[in-house]
């Protein structure tokens, strides 16, 4: 009788979407950003490619939080995070209360992970390693969860499947239905149903790296939900120029 253990070859499949890069957030207040998310949460500032006063780039492993200058916006949800070592973590929090004391911010502790509100009402749930759900992961993102309407689950699940070739399915969490989508090695967008109502829309975003971009532009377009916004398009004008020699 064989004893060998039966793997489940799928399960780390990610599909056509193979990373969750960031999550766009504006915020009016920069030196109140650095406070939650730097001396806070622990995370770093990225020293090279936005070091402005007006926009922050936050790196959590492989990903970021991009924090432009503007008006607050919410994510209608909650973003997931891996923190190693939760006591300093609530050190951290206790230390910048007394400076974010006249805003949103607040830290309640759970069996299983940390929930810390920014100065604006975004609300952060920090987990330890755990390779168990979050496989080899010791600080990163393993996912974003997003509030959505009932009944929609299905459908956003089948969205992604469609459109992006994600890996995609439909479970319950807390008694709710949840889209689950895979969008990198560990990391995931959820997208659990909610019975209250969601706020407008305000503009944040998520960024994703796809394997094969020109299908997934070509079915999007089709739909007319193409919102576009080139850099550097190819006009044959000159971006920049740079001199050698």
């Amino acid at each position: 009788m064989s004893n060998a253990i039966a793997y489940d070859r799928q399960i780390e499949d990610v599909g056509n979407v193979v990373k969750l890069e960031h999550v766009n957030l504006g915020v009016p207040d920069q030196s109140l950003a650095t406070l939650f998310y730097v001396c806070g949460l622990g995370l770093t500032r990225d020293p090279y490619l936005m070091t402005g006063v007006d926009n922050m780039w936050i790196n959590v492993g492989s990903s970021q939080f991009h924090l432009p200058s503007r008006q607050p916006q919410m994510l209608r949800g909650h973003i997931g995070l891996v923190v190693p070592d939760r006591e300093s973590l609530l050190t951290r929090l206790s230390a910048v209360r007394g400076s974010l004391a006249r805003s949103h911010f607040d830290v309640s502790e759970h069996e299983d992970y940390v929930e810390a509100v920014c100065p604006w009402g975004n609300h952060v749930r920090c987990y330890p390693p755990d390779a168990a759900r979050f496989g080899p992961i010791a600080l990163g993102m393993p996912y974003v969860e997003f509030d959505v309407p009932p009944e929609s689950a299905a459908a956003i699940a089948d969205f992604y499947r469609d459109i992006f070739s994600a890996p995609a399915s439909v479970t319950s969490i807390g008694g709710k239905r949840t889209a689950i989508v895979a969008v990198g090695p560990k990391q995931q967008l959820r997208f659990h149903e909610s019975d209250a109502m969601c706020a407008a829309y305000d503009g944040h975003h998520i960024q994703l790296y796809v394997a094969d971009f020109s299908r997934p532009y070509a079915r999007l377009k089709e739909y007319g939900l193409i919102t576009e916004e080139s850099r550097s398009p190819a006009s044959a004008s000159t971006v920049i120029c740079l001199p050698y020699g």
